[in-house]
């Protein structure tokens, strides 16, 4: 089995604003990674990275096998990432927005999208301003998930959603996995990590620590979190 995900040596600065410093990783097709680390960390910088919307100053990136910049445009199509803020025009159907994600993609996700929305609970019906974040956040999830892509990119996507619906979502993931799909997961919430993460690795002040384990007790995972 591959890697889906090879970073090396990754370096990216914003002048004197911190950025990610000499980062390496690698995720195993199949894995469900957890990317931990408090706000801050680098883990959407290295996303941003990863996806070829931040150019970065050294290193190399290889997603699927595929150069993360000469290969950019065919890596964003068998990839499904979800950013931790989706922004959506208000005045939108939800119906609207997913078909809208599929068709830019050049695909017919139709029977895909509504299963994800039926598991999830989303309400096509309604306007993207008359609802809450959460459910901002399950459009964002079916957008990310309906043309079943090999690797899922996932930045803090459980914030808003309730518990029912955070169990939900990880079904789907896993459902996708045990199909073959890779997932890595931007989060800083433990308790997700130490229940549905195969590998994990933490963030704190650009730098990386790949863990042993992917369970975490509180003290270690407590302990990346101090003077930041």
């Amino acid at each position: 089995m591959g890697n889906a995900i090879e970073i090396e040596h990754l370096t990216k600065s914003y002048g004197k604003n911190r950025g990610v410093i000499d980062v390496s990783l690698k995720v195993k097709e199949g894995d469900i990674f957890g990317f931990i680390g408090p706000n801050g960390a680098g883990k959407s910088t290295t996303i941003r990275s990863m996806l070829g919307f931040l150019k970065f100053n050294e290193g190399s990136i290889k997603i699927l096998g595929m150069d993360s910049v000469k290969d950019h445009e065919e890596i964003l199509r068998n990839v499904g990432y979800m950013p931790s803020e989706a922004w959506f025009y208000d005045s939108m159907k939800v119906s609207d927005v997913i078909r809208y994600a599929a068709d830019v993609r050049g695909l017919d996700c139709s029977e895909e999208a509504a299963k994800i929305c039926e598991k999830m609970k989303v309400a096509t019906d309604k306007r993207i301003k008359e609802l809450s974040l959460g459910n901002r956040k399950k459009v964002s999830i079916v957008c990310a998930m309906q043309h079943k892509p090999k690797l899922f990119i996932f930045d803090e996507p459980t914030g808003g959603l309730d518990p029912l619906m955070q169990k939900h979502f990880f079904e789907l993931i896993n459902e996708y996995v045990d199909k073959g799909a890779t997932c890595l997961l931007s989060t800083h919430v433990l308790s997700e990590v130490n229940k549905y993460c195969r590998s994990a690795a933490i963030m704190r002040e650009g730098r990386l620590t790949v863990l042993d384990s992917p369970k975490i007790d509180d003290d270690t995972f407590l302990k990346f979190y101090e003077d930041e």
